[in-house]
C-alpha cells in the first residue's frame, strides 16, 4: 500500500472549506462585510453529490452535479430566515460559463428539495386539484440557496459575472430576460474582512503569491517573511499549494516558517514549468492530428510523469483546444 496519497487541488480545497469556522467566516466576509451573522455551530454538512431529472413534456434528461462544499445554516437570525443552504465552489481556472454552471448547481439543489417534499403527496389526501398536480401545497416553502465562487488564478477574472454576460441579448430585451448573478471572490485581489486566523493567513499569502506585478523572488521573500512572522500552520501552506495547483502528497510535511515557504515556492515553480510544457505538447498533438492515447504517451515520456498525471493535464488543457 502506498504510504502517501496523491490529492488533487480541488480535494485539498474541499477539505479546507469543510471546516465550519473557515466556511462561516467566508460567507460573513462576502455577504456582511465581516459581521458575524453565520455562526460555525449553526452549520451542518449536506451531501455534495446531487442528481436530478429535467423533464419537459415527453422529454426527460438525467442531470448530475457534485458541489464542492454545501452546508445548511440552522437557527440563524439572518433577516428572519430560519434555514438557508450555503454552497462554496473553488475554481483554479477561469470558467467562462460559470454563471450558467452555478445556476445549474442551485437548480439541482432546489429540485432535490422539491422532489423530497413531493414524495409525501403521492395520494390526494385532502389536496386540491392544483396542489395534487403540483405535488406541492400552496403553503410549502423551500430553503434558499446561496453560492459563492472562490477563484484562485493569477490572471484577473475576465469571465461574465451574470447570466446576461454570456447571452447575446438586444438591449431592448434585457429587461425581459431573467438574469442570474455570480458572487465571485478573487483570491489574488479582494478587500474582504476576515476574522478566522486561517482565512486571514490563507488569503494574505495568496495575494502575494498570485501577484503578477511582483517578481517571483521578491514574492518568495515577502511570503517567507510573512510565514516567519505569523508562524503559519503547515495545513495552511498545504492548502495554498492546492490553490496554486501544485501536485503534492497528503502526507507531505510542510514545515513552519521559512523552510515551508521555500518548499512551497519550489513546488509552484516546478509545477508551473511542467504545466507550460504539458500544454505545448497537447496543443501540438492536436494540431498534427494525434489521438488522445498518443498524446498521453508523449506526455508521459517527455515529462516523466504517470498516466494519471498525464490524464489530468489532458483534461485540464485538452478541452480548451478541441
Amino acid at each position: 500500500m502506498a504510504k502517501t496519497q496523491n490529492l488533487k487541488p480541488d480535494t485539498i480545497l474541499k477539505n479546507y472549506w469543510s471546516g465550519n469556522e473557515q466556511f462561516a467566516d467566508l460567507f460573513n466576509a462576502v455577504m456582511f462585510d465581516g459581521r458575524q451573522i453565520f455562526k460555525p455551530d449553526e452549520l451542518e454538512d449536506v451531501d455534495t453529490e446531487s442528481s436530478s431529472v429535467l423533464e419537459h413534456g415527453d422529454y426527460s434528461e438525467s442531470i448530475q452535479a457534485a458541489r464542492d462544499n454545501i452546508k445548511i445554516c440552522k437557527k440563524s437570525s439572518v433577516y428572519g430566515v430560519e434555514l438557508v443552504m450555503l454552497g462554496a465552489e473553488s475554481q483554479i481556472h477561469i470558467h467562462y460559463g460559470m454563471p450558467m454552471r452555478v445556476m445549474g448547481y442551485d437548480y439541482i439543489t432546489y429540485k432535490k428539495q422539491y422532489d423530497s417534499n413531493a414524495r409525501q403527496y403521492q395520494k390526494r389526501n385532502g389536496l386540491d386539484d392544483d396542489e395534487f398536480l403540483s405535488r406541492m401545497k400552496r403553503t410549502d416553502r423551500f430553503m434558499p440557496v446561496i453560492t459563492i465562487v472562490v477563484y484562485y488564478g493569477a490572471k484577473p477574472w475576465d469571465g461574465a459575472l451574470s447570466l446576461h454576460g454570456i447571452l447575446d441579448i438586444p438591449e431592448e430585451l434585457k429587461m425581459f430576460v431573467n438574469d442570474y448573478k455570480l458572487m465571485l471572490v478573487e483570491a489574488r485581489q479582494n478587500d474582504l474582512t476576515f476574522h478566522n486566523a486561517d482565512n486571514i493567513h490563507f488569503f494574505d499569502l495568496l495575494k502575494v503569491i498570485l501577484d503578477n506585478n511582483i517578481p517571483k523572488n521578491d514574492a518568495k521573500e515577502k511570503a517567507i517573511q510573512y510565514a516567519r512572522k505569523h508562524d503559519i500552520d503547515p495545513k495552511i501552506l498545504m492548502t495554498i499549494a492546492g490553490a496554486a495547483n501544485c501536485k503534492i502528497n497528503y502526507n507531505t510535511s510542510f514545515e513552519r516558517g521559512e523552510t515551508g515557504m521555500n518548499t512551497l515556492f519550489d513546488k509552484i515553480a516546478i509545477d508551473s514549468k511542467t504545466e507550460g510544457k504539458a500544454e505545448g505538447i497537447i496543443e501540438t498533438g492536436f494540431d498534427i492530428g494525434l489521438s488522445e492515447d498518443d498524446i498521453l504517451n508523449r506526455l508521459q515520456n517527455k515529462l516523466k510523469i504517470s498516466l494519471q498525471e498525464a490524464q489530468e493535464y489532458l483534461e485540464m488543457f485538452g478541452r480548451q483546444l478541441v
